[in-house]
């Protein structure tokens, strides 16, 4: 995967982003690493953390599951002065058509319609439950500035409202979000009460006590 070009595509240049690479071994380390840094920055809502770290594990484990490589991407960054957190995953694997064609009900969408499939509820190539894009557009419908999935020669965009356009082929899966750092939500109601990301993210990190400031 070319790095420079999604940095130069997707963050503003001269902003600090964080990059990692994560595979199946690594992935809860990563993921626990980047929110820690994020939950460091005392001017980001909690509550924003609580359901967006729900989301942006979910995306990490679609590369795993779903894309058919072993690995993928991810870059984070947050602007104080803009209120802006960002975040990248990305894969060069088969890509969202491809992977939803494995389940018979999406076996004959097109590039297109596959893209305005991923966001739906319960729609998956049939190993997971096709809940992750899903809260990731409920996320950003609460408290996002946009949300972008770029998966062969076609981009989805929403910022309230969705549109899917023809872009530079991008092998695999792009998906980067912007989020509102002081948005203060309800982190249930984007998992529609499904799940507790509350309770989920209040184990996994406000009981940790690792030192990660000097990450920034």
């Amino acid at each position: 995967m070319n790095v420079d070009t999604l940095l130069h595509q997707y963050f503003p240049e001269g902003e600090k982003v964080l990059i990692e690479m994560f595979d199946e071994k690594n992935i809860q380390s990563v993921y626990r690493r980047l929110v820690g840094v994020l939950l460091h920055q005392p001017d980001i809502e909690t509550s924003l953390l609580q359901g967006m770290s729900y989301c942006f594990y979910e995306v990490m484990d679609n590369v795993i599951i779903h894309s058919g490589k072993p690995n993928g991407i991810v870059m984070t960054s947050y602007s104080e002065d803009d209120s802006i957190i960002r975040i990248l995953v990305a894969d060069d694997g088969v890509g969202i058509r491809a992977s939803l064609s494995e389940n018979p009900s999406f076996a004959n969408l097109s590039e297109e319609q596959a893209l305005e499939t991923c966001i739906k509820d319960s729609v998956s190539d049939g190993r997971g439950m096709g809940f992750g894009l899903y809260s990731t557009a409920r996320l950003i419908d609460t408290a996002g500035h946009k949300l972008i999935i770029r998966s062969g020669s076609h981009t989805l965009s929403s910022n309230g409202k969705v549109v899917i356009s023809e872009s530079d082929f991008w092998q695999g899966t792009v998906v980067f979000f912007e989020l509102k750092s002081n948005a203060d939500i309800n982190p249930a109601s984007v998992v529609e009460h499904r799940t507790d990301p509350e309770g989920e993210f209040d184990v996994l990190f406000l009981d940790d006590d690792t030192e990660l400031d000097n990450l920034w």
